[in-house]
């Protein structure tokens, strides 16, 4: 996947979530309807907040999501902001989810940043910027 970056006022930026979630006791309630609307509502909120979903799979106990987002929203907020639109629409259009469950979504949930370079490329780098050949001396403040 080629990188994309966005502008915005104050910089350029690259940021991905890896977000996991899951059903209340983690019971298999996400198939058929229910998954295909689920995703409906996933893309819908992401194209209403400007986010790019890269990639989207609901299985039958969670859910997994990789999203492009702006760096105004906290990790926090992108997974909360899926998870509550979703719950309120899903329990509203499908009764069966209100009678087996008092919430639809666990509280809890899985977020990892995700980047264009590993971690360890990033220390690398930071680690080796005296090696530049254009760079002074060490401690050099001239």
């Amino acid at each position: 996947m080629a990188r994309k970056v966005r502008r915005f006022s104050g910089g350029v930026y690259d940021l991905g979530l890896h977000v996991v979630w899951c059903p209340k006791y983690r019971r298999p309630v996400l198939g058929g309807q229910v998954g295909v609307r689920l995703r409906e509502l996933i893309e819908q909120k992401a194209a209403e907040r400007g986010w790019e979903i890269i990639a989207l799979e609901v299985m039958p106990d969670h859910v997994h999501l990789f999203v492009k987002h702006d760096p105004k929203s906290s990790s926090s907020y992108v997974a909360n902001q899926f998870k509550g639109i979703t719950s309120r629409v899903l329990r509203a259009e499908f009764p069966h989810l209100k009678s087996r469950m008092p919430t639809l979504w666990s509280s809890s949930y899985f977020v990892a940043s995700v980047g264009a370079v590993s971690a360890a490329t990033v220390e690398k780098y930071i680690n080796t910027q005296w090696e530049r050949p254009w760079k002074r001396e060490k401690g050099d403040a001239s």
